[in-house]
């Protein structure tokens, strides 16, 4: 289990970057559609913080804040080589948005990444996270943090690139 000194004190966690095509896995085989962050953004990473499951809150571009859960890790149920950092919205979509920017706040830990004998039983843990996230995300000392400067990009400063 890893120390909860050496996770807390790294949040909350303020990251941003353009979302990039991940593995293909979030939405086909899991019904649970993850944005990607490039390698860049997942190696700037605190080097001692832990592998596991976060919530927080995100927006993508200027868009809306929403209570978010973001796997950084191995995943270990598909073997990858590279770390990574995967990010579900609480939010329905109307369409894919690679290329725009994600702003990701992390607030809280849940679990660490752990390995599953099934594809529903990984299914099954992520819903459970993302069930304890929305309820995490409803305490005050959580809900500050969404109306964060962070979020407060304009859209005019997102178009003009600076």
């Amino acid at each position: 289990m890893p120390r909860t000194d050496c996770i807390m004190r790294h949040l909350p966690y303020f990251c941003r970057g353009q979302v990039v095509r991940g593995f293909g896995r979030g939405s086909k085989q899991l019904g649970i559609p993850t944005a990607n962050f490039p390698e860049q953004v997942v190696d700037n990473l605190p080097a001692d913080i832990s592998t596991g499951i976060y919530y927080g809150w995100a927006s993508v571009g200027s868009g809306d804040v929403h209570k978010m859960v973001v796997s950084i890790g191995w995943n270990p149920y598909y073997k990858n080589t590279k770390k990574s950092m995967e990010t579900h919205i609480m939010h329905t979509f109307k369409e894919d948005f690679y290329g725009e920017i994600l702003n990701v706040a992390i607030v809280g830990y849940l679990r660490p990444e752990k390995n599953f004998d099934s594809l529903e039983s990984l299914i099954s843990a992520i819903q459970g996270d993302i069930e304890e996230a929305k309820k995490q995300l409803d305490l005050p000392e959580h809900l500050k943090v969404k109306e964060d400067n962070f979020f407060q990009v304009s859209k005019s400063k997102i178009m003009n690139g600076h």
